[in-house]
């Protein structure tokens, strides 16, 4: 299994005063599985978990990994059986509950080696539980909205039947298999009737959870990421290139931006982590980095003149986005799911229509040019940073959570 917690650079500002004492030192259980490919519920919650023993919480984890699993037919049934139901990920669960004995349990993404029955465990155990909601599990079966090149909502409603009739696994048992999985948790409530509460990352998220997820709108609360911001901005007229820095996957806009940049002529830069698997190949010929450490990503982040978000999906928040916008650098972004709460057009960023790609290169044109556009729009762009997602920020709703739910359980 690889290592839990990367060693992550925060907010380089003086730490946090006045924290100690503020809040109860929490003994928080951190439940998630990993994924081949590592997707953001991973890197969320590693970063989520040092940043929780940093401010003095008693953390233990509970994961399971895909790399677990064979590369073959087996593998795949092993995780179809452990989407439904997985009694020994119950049983293990409940035995380190035991062991730990948390104030609070913490869930991500438990899909699909980790059965959400362990959710009315906690329950019964009388142990409050809260899940970040980085993805839209609850209401997609592929969790992304995202199918055969389109933005797709066909399975809400009590529709998971058409992940089956369009294959959107791309394998039909596995399709059946998430199909089945979120018609029998919208109908047993195995996670919306035991959660004491759903996080989210953007105003978006929570109100796409409150009207589809069949999820109380009481039950959810906002909490936007934190960004680790850097002592100082940069100019971003000074930056040489228009950057890319999303997982190379399907769903982010990779092909649009790719077409943008020939209308454009510009100079295009792209980039992924070395532990992200590639899903969309990058032509040859464009300019492509693989960033290996945090410091390299911020120098990417630092040599551009802007960065876009393509995406033609919904992003929970797109935190990308606003690491760049720290350095000062503005973001044209998709509008569409998050990115449109992320960025205010012509505030601190510019907005295109999603999959426009005409639109988008006229945009990225505009801050290429016109130099005071840039600058205006990037200061705008890391005062909102620096406004709204710092550390302090997040760990104090973060803290304000699990105090309102293990006082609404002991009541």
């Amino acid at each position: 299994m690889r290592s839990s917690e990367p060693d992550i650079q925060f907010d380089k500002r003086p730490p946090v005063a006045g924290q100690p004492g503020k809040f109860k030192p929490w003994r928080v259980f951190h439940v998630y599985t990993e994924h081949r490919g590592r997707g953001g519920a991973e890197r969320f919650a590693e970063v989520n978990m040092q940043l929780c023993r940093r401010m003095g919480y008693t953390i233990d984890t509970f994961t399971r990994t895909s790399d677990q699993l064979p590369h073959n037919l087996w593998g795949r049934v092993q995780a179809g059986i452990g989407a439904l139901y997985d009694p020994s990920s119950v049983r293990d669960f409940s035995a380190r509950m035991d062991s730990f004995r948390p104030d609070v349990v913490h869930v991500y993404d438990y899909f699909p080696l980790i059965s959400p029955w362990i959710a009315p465990l906690c329950v019964q155990r009388r142990v409050p539980i809260v899940m970040h909601c980085v993805h839209y599990r609850l209401t997609c079966p592929v969790a992304t909205h995202f199918s055969h090149g389109e933005l797709c909502t066909r399975c809400t409603g009590g529709r998971e039947y058409w992940a089956v009739i369009r294959n959107c696994r791309g394998n039909l048992p596995e399709s059946i298999t998430v199909a089945l999985h979120n018609t029998l948790m919208r109908k047993l409530g195995p996670l919306t009737k035991n959660i004491s509460r759903f996080i989210a990352p953007s105003e978006f998220t929570r109100e796409w959870l409150a009207e589809h997820a069949g999820v109380e709108p009481e039950k959810i609360t906002t909490v936007m990421p934190f960004v680790d911001i850097p002592a100082t901005g940069v100019d971003p007229c000074a930056g040489g290139n228009v950057a890319f820095a999303c997982r190379f996957a399907e769903g982010k806009g990779i092909q649009t931006l790719l077409e943008s940049g020939r209308i454009t002529g510009l100079p295009f830069r792209f980039s992924r982590s070395e532990d992200q698997a590639a899903g969309v190949k990058i032509p040859e010929g464009v300019d492509q980095v693989i960033t290996r450490s945090r410091d390299e990503l911020e120098a990417f982040y630092r040599g551009a003149r802007m960065l876009v978000f393509p995406s033609e999906w919904f992003e929970t928040f797109g935190l990308v986005g606003a690491e760049a916008m720290s350095h000062g650098i503005p973001v044209v972004a998709a509008r569409i799911g998050a990115l449109a709460n992320l960025v205010d057009d012509e505030v601190n960023g510019l907005l295109f229509e999603p999959g426009n790609a005409a639109h988008m290169a006229e945009q990225i044109t505009r801050l290429w040019y016109d130099d005071d556009l840039c600058r205006r729009l990037g200061r705008a762009a890391r005062q909102k940073v620096l406004a709204n997602w710092t550390v302090e920020e997040y760990f104090g709703r973060l803290a304000t959570v699990y105090e309102e739910v293990t006082q609404a359980l002991s009541a």
